[in-house]
């Protein structure tokens, strides 16, 4: 990138540069023969860092989705499919290398580069066995940032999150539920975010409130998480989404 300072981290006060005046559009997806972006997320705490390289990576063909803490990184690694995950270990909430730990433990394969002001060789391994595939020292070049990506992609290609619902399996990337003993099944996207959403934190209970925020928008009926449960019931069995009497769903098993 032209005008970016070869340093990063470190110079964001001293070097603005005009080739992030604006942010260019972004695709929304497959539009003819045009492959759709790859979808990377980024979590990072620091909002002036983080919206450089969110321009940064869009202007390299990225779909960039921010995520200023752990927590909302935690949630949006586990419900929505990713092709990279870039993540700052030192953030409020969920630490990096625990957010990779609890990311992989749930079935989250894209691939993870780490970005930290802690360099040591144990902090590296640290977050390597953590399930992280590179890691990246602050302050560091933004060619060898995009290299490493590019290296990443080429390595593991798209990979698909698949969690799991009792005996069955969600792959968020194609929305197609594969059950064990009847055909695959396919959902619509709202059937999908909301499945995803419950099954993403098995034992955990979601208020129709919560879920209508994370799920839903706010022009959708009033009752539109009752509705979707209900579709998903019909197409997966009654079980697939239990209900909990005055406090909310929770992910059950499909049938």
């Amino acid at each position: 990138m032209v005008g970016l300072s070869r340093r990063l981290v470190g110079d964001l006060t001293t070097h603005r540069s005009p080739a992030f005046s604006e942010p260019p559009q972004r695709c929304p997806g497959r539009i003819g023969d045009v492959e759709p972006r790859p979808r990377l997320l980024l979590a990072e705490d620091d909002r002036r860092l983080a919206d450089l390289l969110v321009r940064l990576l869009d202007g390299e063909g990225y779909d960039v989705e921010h995520a200023p803490d752990g927590h909302t990184a935690l949630h949006l690694g586990l419900t929505q499919p990713w092709d990279l995950l870039v993540l700052d270990r030192m953030m409020p909430a969920v630490e990096g290398v625990d957010l990779v730990r609890r990311l992989r433990s749930r079935g989250v394969t894209a691939p993870v580069l780490l970005l930290t002001a802690r360099g040591t060789p144990e902090d590296r391994v640290e977050g390597l066995d953590a399930g992280a595939e590179d890691y990246l020292v602050k302050p560091f070049d933004v060619d060898e940032l995009l290299a490493r990506l590019r290296a990443l992609r080429r390595r593991h290609g798209a990979d698909a999150v698949v969690l799991r619902v009792g005996d069955a399996s969600l792959d968020l990337s194609t929305r197609q539920v594969v059950l064990a003993t009847a055909p695959t099944v396919t959902l619509s996207r709202r059937e999908c975010e909301l499945l995803g959403t419950v099954a993403a934190e098995p034992g955990r209970v979601f208020s129709r409130d919560e879920l209508r925020d994370r799920v839903f928008q706010a022009t959708d009926s009033p009752n539109a998480v009752d509705t979707y449960v209900y579709y998903l019931r019909r197409k997966l069995g009654r079980d697939v989404i239990r209900t909990v009497r005055g406090l909310g769903y929770q992910v059950g098993a499909a049938s």
